[in-house]
């Protein structure tokens, strides 16, 4: 049978949507998924997401990575299925929906700009070298220098397959600071097992670490990924941040057909 997908891409974080509203998707597919993901056999992307029904809730968020394995949060992913939502007709401007880690608010505006409410970060671990947290996905960040030469798919496998994070591993950001309020970010992610252009629930990870780590004073913190550029606010009450932000772009790419 033949599906229609679309493509949308979140500062060069890409994703193959699909309307699963009428239950129509082998979720169980593993190999499809993947499949479809592949950039050389398939339609290619960093993951795929299904837009699905919810009795209490807008819709459902459903995300794999490009392994083909349904994952944790996705935070530019979660921005591009709410202008995916828009486009459909389900949402207007603003909505809230569900995903893996709980429900999500989000806006978006006539330009395609998508600002999303992240979980609460209620911890943040600090070691000498590193900082870890969970913003919907586990995140390790690093302050590195010369970022734009850094062997970000080298070290960013060793560490997310060491034993510092078991078999589910973790994904990981390299920083460098640029102003008192801007970070460049490269990110490794688990699922994709390659530097992606941008990672949203990473961004936000680096955001928040960096406060944390007296590295900005700032509540508003723009992030420059290979992609472009995000923001992150929030609100801090010591280590526990609420009201977390990520906004950007969320754009449509191209709409097709796929038999399966």
């Amino acid at each position: 049978m033949q599906y229609t997908f679309y493509k949308y891409q979140g500062t060069g974080n890409d994703f193959v949507m699909i309307d699963n509203r009428k239950d129509i998707f082998p979720k169980n597919d593993t190999k499809l998924v993947a499949q479809l993901c592949d950039r050389k056999f398939g339609i290619g992307a960093d993951g795929l997401i299904l837009l699905e029904n919810d009795n209490n809730a807008d819709f459902r968020m459903v995300y794999y990575n490009s392994d083909g394995n349904e994952s944790s949060m996705c935070g530019n992913g979660g921005r591009c299925l709410v202008a995916f939502a828009k486009m459909l007709g389900v949402i207007d401007d603003e909505t809230n929906f569900i995903a893996t880690d709980g429900p999500h608010y989000a806006t978006v505006d006539d330009e395609g700009i998508v600002s999303l409410q992240m979980k609460d970060v209620n911890s943040v671990s600090v070691y000498e070298h590193y900082v870890f947290l969970d913003t919907g996905s586990p995140h390790h960040v690093e302050i590195v220098e010369e970022l734009d030469k850094f062997n970000v798919k080298g070290i960013g496998a060793s560490i997310r397959y060491s034993d510092l994070y078991g078999e589910k591993g973790s994904n990981i950001n390299f920083v460098s600071p640029e102003e008192e309020d801007t970070f460049a970010v490269r990110t490794y992610e688990r699922g994709v097992e390659d530097e992606t252009l941008s990672c949203g629930t990473g961004v936000t990870a680096v955001a928040i670490a960096m406060k944390v780590l007296g590295k900005t004073h700032a509540n508003e913190v723009r992030l420059n990924t290979q992609g472009g550029e995000l923001k992150v606010s929030f609100k801090q009450n010591d280590k526990r941040f609420t009201d977390v932000f990520l906004t950007g772009p969320a754009t449509f790419v191209f709409k097709g057909e796929v038999e399966w």
